[in-house]
């Protein structure tokens, strides 16, 4: 029998829509225009871009969009296929980009998420049990690092999310991802005017070639 061959990679990819501080969030412009970019720089032979979704900032009232937002990802799968979740988020505090190892199973939100939800303290999914329970990525946080800094780009690895909305998200993703079969990962931005569109434009680029040559 004949070898399959390495698996197609396709990459779906959300931001996020404004929350309360950051009036104009990046990640819901570098998603709405990532088709565009993608398309005239190209990507790597067996990387395709899947879809590229705004999400509200909100953890459980957004929890139905957000699952079928990821289920729409997967429904049309095929064996030889890599499907990978690619989430982006803002740190306004931040002066580098952070690609994030973890999320746990705890909701502490330091403010309403924009539908009026503030828990505190409260498991993601109490099934799960412990707040302390942490879930890792199975992307190969060091193998990217190591690509997007070739790129000289200014990144890190962090194993802390936080414990409000982008936390809440992607520890949702990476619970579906491991049952799937599917890998999922989130990496944080600075605002636009701590590191321009242009250059943020150019570092997912350079991640979503990261990503389809680790895995």
């Amino acid at each position: 029998m004949g070898s399959e061959g390495p698996k197609a990679v396709t990459i779906h990819v959300t931001g996020f829509k404004k929350f309360q501080g950051v009036a104009e969030n990046p990640t819901e412009s570098i998603v709405n225009n990532l088709k565009d970019f993608v398309e005239r720089r190209g990507l790597p032979p067996g990387a395709t871009l899947g879809s590229c979704t705004v999400i509200e900032a909100a953890g459980d009232g957004a929890l139905p969009l957000l699952y079928q937002t990821l289920e729409s990802g997967i429904s049309s799968t095929t064996n030889n296929e890599q499907v990978v979740w690619l989430h982006l988020g803002v740190n306004s505090g931040a002066l580098k980009f952070a690609i994030e190892k973890q999320a746990v199973n705890e909701a502490t939100f330091r403010c309403p998420d924009e539908l009026g939800w503030q828990p505190q303290q409260l498991p993601i999914v109490s099934e799960d049990g412990e707040t302390s329970l942490a879930r890792k990525t199975s992307c190969c946080t060091e193998e990217i690092l190591k690509f997007l800094k070739k790129g000289a780009f200014d990144v890190m690895i962090s194993d802390d999310a936080g414990r409000f909305v982008c936390n809440y998200v992607y520890y949702h993703s990476l619970r579906l991802a491991e049952q799937k079969g599917h890998k999922s990962l989130f990496v944080h931005v600075p605002l636009f005017s701590r590191i321009d569109q242009e250059t943020q434009m150019l570092f997912v680029a350079a991640l979503l070639e990261a990503i389809a040559s680790t895995c």
